[in-house]
């Protein structure tokens, strides 16, 4: 039941269809495994089919670099305008830039 005065929010994955969207079908393990070095540089690319680790959709497709490890997850620090701000995230969310 809606309460008079407070308007839905869409939530943590919402406004995301088109933004989740992938081209490869599944998580392969080597995606699971990938290992990156602290200093190399990364994009935040959310993969929708894989929970754990799954950045907020307002990360999706910044470019950072990697500063730490924790745990399996790795710590990037990113620029949102003129903000830094820190992303965790597994690998399966992030992509080597060339």
């Amino acid at each position: 039941m809606k309460q008079a005065g407070h308007p839905r929010k869409p939530g943590k994955r919402g406004k995301t269809r088109s933004k989740f969207k992938k081209s490869s079908p599944k998580v392969s393990v080597n995606d699971i495994m990938q290992e990156f070095a602290i200093g190399e540089k990364v994009q935040v690319v959310a993969d929708s089919s894989y929970h754990a680790g799954l950045p907020h959709k307002s990360f999706h497709g910044l470019t950072g670099a990697i500063t730490g490890k924790r745990g399996e997850a790795y710590i990037i620090d990113v620029m949102k305008g003129n903000q830094p701000l820190t992303v965790i995230t597994t690998p399966v969310h992030i992509k080597k830039l060339k």
